[in-house]
């Protein structure tokens, strides 16, 4: 998938994930390892993840020790200032209005009316994933929410084609939080990396410092753990 091509992906597709980190060299090594993942400087305080040379995410420094260690989804737009208003008008924030990254794009970070926080993603040199769908990449993400009837309304809307158009192949799901987690934890999106070997995956995780979250446990789309990296970054692992 060339990188210097306009848009590959339909407004509301996910197109890209981003963990926030306090130590990079640390996640370096943790997802090299997990994943077989290789890296490359990339702008700002973003290092690009590579699977097989093509991209497939990002880490970048913490600049705020206040902020949270955690994966973002990236939802592609044409028009992310236009897509703000849009959830603006529907209930939800805007965290971050949209803003330049250098050449590869614009970015905005906002929430749902539940809280559960999202990024935007309008493309110019960078228009996202290189694989995806595969071992060692992105596969799904999952939003637990407190009402899925309200989300489902929200992101219908939001991203009508993506989600239920005639040529929709959605990797976007919706659950309840307590299917999976306590009552009491906040609404959020949770990225998922497809694996081979679940229990396999698992034991590495473990090896490399992290924690199961949650043992495997079925869904509609496939065989899912819910793990945290050394540093507390929530992720799933997912054998379809």
């Amino acid at each position: 998938m060339a990188e210097n091509r306009a848009s590959v992906y339909a407004e509301g597709v996910p197109c890209w994930v981003d963990a926030q980190l306090p130590d990079v060299e640390a996640g370096k090594r943790f997802y090299g390892e997990l994943f077989g993942w290789t890296f490359e400087d990339w702008f700002g305080p973003f290092t690009r993840a590579l699977k097989d040379g093509e991209p497939v995410a990002a880490l970048v420094r913490k600049t705020d020790g206040r902020l949270p260690t955690v994966w973002t989804v990236y939802f592609s737009t044409p028009d992310a200032l236009a897509l703000v208003r849009r959830v603006q008008a529907a209930g939800g924030q805007v965290v971050q209005s949209p803003v330049p990254a250098a050449e590869l794009g614009v970015t905005a970070l906002v929430t749902d009316p539940d809280g559960a926080v999202f990024a935007l993603w309008q493309p110019r040199e960078h228009p996202g994933f290189g694989r995806r769908r595969e071992p060692g990449a992105f596969a799904w993400a999952e939003l637990y929410a407190r009402d899925t009837e309200a989300a489902n309304a929200f992101y219908g809307d939001l991203f009508h084609e993506a989600l239920f158009g005639p040529e929709a192949e959605p990797d976007f799901g919706r659950a309840p939080v307590s299917d999976v987690f306590p009552a009491e934890m906040p609404p959020h999106f949770l990225v998922h990396f497809a694996v081979e070997d679940v229990p396999a995956a698992l034991a590495e995780v473990t090896r490399l410092g992290g924690r199961v979250q949650a043992p495997p446990f079925e869904t509609s789309y496939g065989t899912v753990a819910v793990v945290s990296d050394d540093q507390g970054a929530s992720f799933a692992l997912l054998r379809r």
